[in-house]
């Protein structure tokens, strides 16, 4: 056997990998017994395989996260037991060749790679918690690495030290080891059984000098110079590893090791890493072949080692052709191959791929711990759905609608092939919280440059799905200490634009710029509004300060290229905005909050894991949810109110924005309640389906809102109860909520994925925006009745029902309230800065509606709203009643480049939409205030409270 071969040659064989079906299905024991394996090395790629892509962990995370154990200690409890039972498995090799052989390597945190102290102290803890004498700590061979090294070493740890390249990082192992067994024996302690290795990495070496010498190739003009540099490819690793060895022997025999060999001190051998060939050009046993030498080890991966046992050949070669090992340097720098930057950047990129392969292997033991988690936080308390429920379980597990919907068939939600076209670009959010865990690096790296150059503030301009999640995290999880000021901008009114402009110091503020569509006026006027800005203040590169979040070649995608933006992070353009909260339109202003992205993205994974085709459509969270949803609608009940404490309340703008948006279209759809005062069951219609999001530990009045909601499902009124862990859990509730809102479209028989009614507005604006510049004033109806300076228009749908035009303002008023029927809601549409006093005036005037009439009310500010709820006014059921609220601009502010100012834009917004309102049918009024003053809206606020008492 070609294997067991080696070991004439003094050449140990030991094997790079681990997992739990090696030890389980007694293949260590079987490759030890026949291929004479010595020994196992593990690293954080290969833990990372281990745990995440297989289920041979599950079941023990899953125990573990029960009993309360965070990630971090599950990972300690799992990997040690792993390497504990190899090294078990391998002691009897270790006693067989006294200690030569029979290790198992465990690495330290590759974040410590640069953290002397913090490497020894996790060295000596898995040391300590392994207990073994065949076990070698792993330390990366960075300068704070090689420190650590000699200090466990002289601890009497057995360190493998890897992830070394160069003959000067050879040599830098090397004396760290000899160090420490000189420290060792300045304190009169053992040395005989201290026992290294110095993993030398090999085929990245030749990846990287092969891309080189192909960007010379294709820059040499001459054949012959061609023919030179190709003959080079694939000759610098092998070499290296022989000018490697031949360090080795100068320096274990040189008079400082002999001085410590009496005290039986042992050699530290090489150890060959990287030994799989990566050119399928190559040989695939080219770095074993080729390395083969006395007091030297070759950990194999797989592949490699069942191609040796196959084919390979056992001949002595590590010290054969030096010269030609040193030619080959010397004509790689003829050529112009840099190797001491070559070995740089691969060590460079070795040692962040470790960091970043231990950061996706805690990823995904915190994604199936949270998904443990998750079970069983979900209940259903439902009045009446019981038939209707049954029947969707029934019916979607017998047509495998999970498993359809992972699949991404469109056919779930339409027979028309040209739907089924569009909705099979809409379902990539189904894959964003892998995308991000992908992405989580480099979201990393760009939070910290944000900070590194000084920025203070942050603003982010969006509308929409572009600024809801955002919203959510900033409210829900807060901005972290030390990050900057964190503010959103997502209205076009001219005073919510100065107030955040007086906000800030211009000159230390980013903007994050945000549009799936790259097209949307507001994010694009006000982005054009902070640049004229910035120049004005003398900002030479105003693009530094700007950051675009949009999909692949859109006019933003293109502005930002052109105006060099700081960075620019392109969103897959089969995820639609409301779907897009796990996406980079959330994690690039949760990175600049300083949020926990992969606690948030394993919440999210964990949702998807439980959401999966492998559960059943009881057990799944999301499905399970909008069967509910799409349920109750069908039956009546399409009121679907949110019950949260203040904390999670902005949440409910997030869940609004999804669902009417998804579901409001073809004269169908589900009414999203957020925010609204939580009344007695007597307040309520029979229209009403609850969700309340209850989060552990939430806000004093949490057990009070437990009595209400106890009083309501009393009352007959389904509820829904979810319960969150954490704020973090959120990252699991976008997701789940995603999930339900398709699950309910499916139900309803729509496309949850389109926006069919959105552009109408839009295309009202455009309209008479177009019109101002023509005329130098925006067309507006006269108004119907004026008092106390407020002006009131019905739109001709109320006319018509009212019978008129009306003449007494308190008599118009209650015959527009009488028109509300059961089953109905009210929209109350303010466009005026959202501020707090105003807001409050709003919800007190919602609850006096709610109360009065026994229906649902929402409250909606715009601009903002015409991306959320306006969907569902145009294109849902008719059973809606709308309040539009305008005001003349207390101040006005210009766009740059645009005929038109911030003022004129939203006062168009307002109007396009109470044109678009009456164009479907729906009910509006229009409330003009002279101003956007507490004062003018109590007045106005004041007049429907009237009207209601006299009613």
């Amino acid at each position: 056997m070609a294997l067991t071969d080696l070991r004439q040659y003094g050449q140990s064989v030991w094997y790079d990998f681990m997992s739990r079906h090696l030890l389980a299905s007694g293949e260590l024991l079987r490759l030890i017994a026949d291929d004479g394996l010595g020994g196992v090395t593990s690293n954080p790629t290969i833990l990372e395989a281990a745990v995440n892509k297989s289920t041979a962990y599950d079941g023990e995370i899953a125990i573990l996260a029960r009993r309360g154990m965070s990630a971090d200690e599950i990972y300690t409890r799992i990997v040690i037991a792993d390497i504990a039972e190899a090294a078990d498995i391998l002691h009897s090799v270790y006693e067989a060749t006294d200690g030569g052989d029979g290790y198992v390597s465990l690495e330290v945190s590759p974040q410590l790679a640069h953290d002397a102290d913090g490497t020894v102290r996790d060295g000596i803890t898995l040391w300590k918690l392994l207990n073994r004498d065949n076990v070698m700590i792993k330390v990366p061979g960075t300068d704070a690495g090689f420190k650590a090294a000699r200090r466990l070493i002289a601890e009497g740890v057995n360190v493998n030290i890897t992830t070394l390249f160069s003959p000067a990082d050879y040599e830098a192992a090397a004396r760290a080891y000899i160090e420490g067994l000189q420290d060792r024996a300045a304190r009169v302690l053992d040395l005989g059984k201290i026992a290294s290795v110095a993993s030398v990495f090999v085929s990245r070496i030749d990846t990287a000098v092969d891309k080189a010498l192909d960007r010379l190739v294709a820059a040499a003009r001459d054949a012959e110079t061609k023919r030179k540099l190709e003959a080079l490819k694939g000759k610098a690793a092998t070499a290296n590893a022989k000018l490697v060895y031949q360090r080795f022997q100068q320096l274990f025999t040189s008079p400082e090791f002999q001085k410590l060999e009496p005290l039986h001190a042992r050699r530290q051998r090489p150890l060959w890493a990287s030994t799989g060939t990566k050119n399928p050009k190559y040989s695939d046993v080219l770095y074993i072949e080729e390395l083969v030498g006395p007091d030297t080890v070759n950990t194999m991966p797989p592949g490699a080692l069942a191609a040796f046992r196959d084919h390979g050949q056992a001949r002595p070669t590590i010290t054969r052709d030096l010269d030609g090992a040193r030619r080959v340097f010397a004509e790689l720098a003829q050529a112009g191959v840099d190797m001491p930057a070559i070995f740089t950047q691969v060590k460079m990129e070795a040692v962040a791929a470790f960091e970043d392969s231990f950061a996706a292997l805690m990823l995904g033991i915190d994604t199936k711990r949270k998904a443990a988690l998750l079970k069983g936080r979900y209940e259903i308390a439902g009045a009446g759905l019981g038939k209707e429920l049954d029947r969707f379980n029934v019916e979607f597990q017998l047509s495998g609608f999970v498993s359809g919907l992972w699949a991404k068939r469109a056919e779930l939600w339409s027979d028309d092939a040209t739907e089924q076209k569009r909705i099979a670009n809409r379902l990539g959010w189904l894959e964003s919280p892998e995308l991000m865990a992908r992405n989580l690096p480099r979201l990393a790296r760009f939070a910290a440059s944000v900070r590194a150059d000084g920025f203070t503030h942050v603003v982010l301009l969006g509308m929409g799905g572009s600024s809801l999640a955002p919203e959510v995290m900033r409210a829900v999880l807060g901005v972290q200490t030390g990050m900057p000021v964190f503010a959103m901008l997502d209205s076009t009114d001219p005073a919510a634009v100065a107030s955040v402009e007086r906000a800030i110091p211009l000159k230390e503020t980013l903007f994050v710029v945000a549009s799936k569509s790259g097209t949307t006026i507001e994010p694009n006027t006000l982005a054009a509004y902070f640049k004229g800005r910035l120049e004005a203040a003398g900002v030479a590169q105003p693009g530094r300060h700007l950051v675009a979040i949009t999909d692949e070649g859109t006019a933003l995608h293109e502005l930002a290229q052109h105006e060099r933006y700081r960075d620019i992070f392109v969103n897959p353009a089969d995820i639609g905005g409301r779907y897009s909260a796990v996406s980079f339109f959330g994690m690039v202003p949760a990175a600049l909050m300083g949020l926990d992205l992969g606690g948030l993205l394993a919440w999210a994974r964990g949702m998807a894991l439980l959401c999966g085709p492998t559960n059943t459509i009881g057990q799944n969270p999301g499905v399970a949810l909008g069967i509910v949803m799409g349920s109750a609608a069908r039956m009546g009940r399409d009121k679907l109110t949110l019950i949260t404490g203040p904390r999670l309340r902005p949440f409910g703008l997030w869940v609004e924005q999804l669902i009417a948006e998804s579901t409001g279209k073809n004269g169908t759809g589900i009414v999203p309640v957020a925010g609204e005062t939580l009344g007695p069951p007597e307040a309520y219609g029979e229209d009403r389906l609850f969700v309340r999001l209850r989060l552990h530990g939430g806000d004093p009045e949490e057990h009070e809102r437990d009595g209400k909601v106890e009083r309501l499902r009393a009352a007959g009124h389904p509820i829904v109860t979810i319960r969150l862990v954490e704020p973090l859990g959120i990252g699991a509730e976008f997701l789940r909520w995603e999930i339900a809102t398709a699950t309910a479209g499916a139900i309803l028989g729509i496309n949850p994925f389109d926006e069919p009614n959105v552009q109408q507005a839009k295309d009202a604006t455009k309209a008479l925006l177009k019109q101002y510049v023509a005329e130098k004033r925006l067309p507006s109806p006269a108004p119907h009745l004026t008092v106390d300076g407020l002006s009131l228009t019905f739109n001709r749908v109320v006319l018509d029902k009212i019978g008129g035009s009306p003449r007494d303002v308190a008599a118009a008023l209650r015959a527009f309230l009488d028109l509300i029927q059961p089953g109905d809601y009210v929209g109350l549409l303010a466009y005026l800065p959202a501020h707090p006093a105003l807001e409050a005036r709003l919800e007190r005037l919602r609850t006096a509606l709610r109360n009065a009439k026994r229906v649902a009310t929402t409250l909606g500010f715009g601009p903002r709203y015409l991306h959320s709820t306006g969907q569902l006014h145009k294109g849902g059921s008719n059973n809606g009643q709308f309040v539009v609220i305008t005001a003349l601009p207390t101040e006005d502010l210009a766009i740059p480049g645009e005929p038109f100012s911030f003022g004129v834009l939203e006062m168009a917004q307002a109007l396009g939409d109470f044109a678009s309102l009456d164009a479907t049918g729906r009910r509006a009024l229009r409330l003009h205030l002279p101003a956007a003053d507490p004062a003018a809206l109590d007045r106005a606020c004041g007049l429907l409270e009237g009207a209601l008492r006299h009613n």
